[in-house]
């Protein structure tokens, strides 16, 4: 009988379905005709602000360099953030954005009949990357739309390799002190590898914050992963890092794609990382674009969960109708169905134009 080349695939990886990032304005303006300069989109938690103009400048002068090779140990960078976080260079992996990270330690640790736990709510990509190993997924029960630290705790067996915490968590938003994530560290067993995904840590205000760089001198199973995506505007570049352990971080560099980071990346990170004004600016518009969106859902009486991110997960009904009704008038957010919350949908904050344009259709969608 013949068969097919896709047949011979494993079947872990016929199980999967592809990740669906956010519609882009391009694609909705060629199904609408409306113009792409009226178009908001608020779907995908980017930097309304877009990159800092020292990144940009510093993206626009590596270009010149575009006709070779990036460093493939992305020394300016890795010397950067060393500074920054009084690490060693050893300690750094370099990723196409924190989802390059989060991959990379599923390779480096996740093999089939290991399994990796994570809670239901949480980043798509934790279940996606396992799957892809051919790992066996362990995903526990939310507790009020987050993270349930005792049960996960206890979900973890002896086929356990990882663990996947996200702080804020995305898509929910919701939050653990630093306290009880630093006492769950101290719970589970020195052989499981805790990735710390901290994507939206730069929005948290400063009474919240905690240092779990710190803790890695601790907890040496302790992976913490961040972006520069997101409040530093890189998203289009993509540029993620992790920090953990020496013996970790060398493991996760031996399967680490050569080249993962380009140079205009690259130097638009270091770039970034010493615009805190830039950085600073952009928090203070996420602190009152939250308030404005909060208080029209109060106003239109929806439920919202708390959130300590980029965006804001609101409660509408139908979220499939509500949401073409959104598109209908130029309006692009997150519907989250494949979350298991059809009722819900995820809004980013953008500028306060911008989430004015999101209320008054949010309030046209609800009539």
């Amino acid at each position: 009988m013949n068969t097919s080349v896709a047949s011979r695939a494993p079947a872990h990886v016929h199980s999967l379905s592809p990740y669906q990032p956010g519609k882009p304005v391009s694609e909705l303006a060629r199904e609408t005709g409306i113009p792409e300069a009226e178009i908001v989109k608020l779907a995908s938690n980017e930097n309304p602000f877009g990159m800092s103009p020292k990144a940009g400048a510093a993206a626009v002068a590596a270009l010149e360099e575009g006709g070779r090779y990036p460093d493939g140990n992305a020394f300016a960078l890795k010397a950067a953030l060393a500074r920054k976080y009084g690490v060693d260079m050893t300690q750094l992996v370099i990723g196409n954005g924190s989802n390059d990270v989060l991959e990379i330690a599923t390779q480096a640790f996740l093999s089939p009949g290991a399994s990796a736990v994570f809670a239901q709510y949480s980043f798509a990509v934790y279940p996606l990357a396992t799957i892809a190993r051919g790992a066996r997924c362990i995903q526990v029960p939310a507790r009020n739309y987050g993270h349930d630290l005792d049960a996960m705790r206890t979900a973890i067996d002896q086929s356990t390799r990882i663990v996947f915490i996200a702080n804020p968590n995305n898509p929910t938003g919701t939050f653990l002190p630093g306290d009880r994530i630093e006492a769950f560290l101290a719970q589970v067993p020195q052989d499981v590898l805790v990735v710390l995904d901290e994507a939206y840590t730069e929005f948290l205000s400063m009474e919240l914050r905690y240092d779990a760089i710190g803790w890695i001198a601790r907890f040496p199973n302790l992976l913490v992963s961040r972006t520069l995506c997101k409040a530093y505007g890189l998203a289009g570049l993509r540029l993620g890092y992790g920090v953990a352990h020496p013996e970790v971080a060398d493991l996760m560099n031996r399967v680490r794609q050569p080249f993962n980071a380009s140079c205009v990346a690259q130097a638009a990170a270091v770039a970034a990382l010493e615009d805190q004004d830039f950085v600073e600016k952009v928090a203070e518009n996420n602190r009152q674009g939250m308030a404005q969106l909060t208080a029209a859902f109060a106003e239109l009486g929806l439920e919202w969960i708390p959130s300590f991110g980029n965006f804001v997960t609101v409660r509408v009904g139908d979220g499939a109708r509500v949401d073409q009704s959104l598109l209908a008038q130029g309006v692009i957010v997150r519907p989250i169905a494949g979350y298991g919350l059809p009722e819900w949908l995820r809004v980013s904050i953008g500028l306060p134009e911008e989430n004015a344009r999101f209320i008054a259709a949010l309030r046209r969608a609800l009539a």
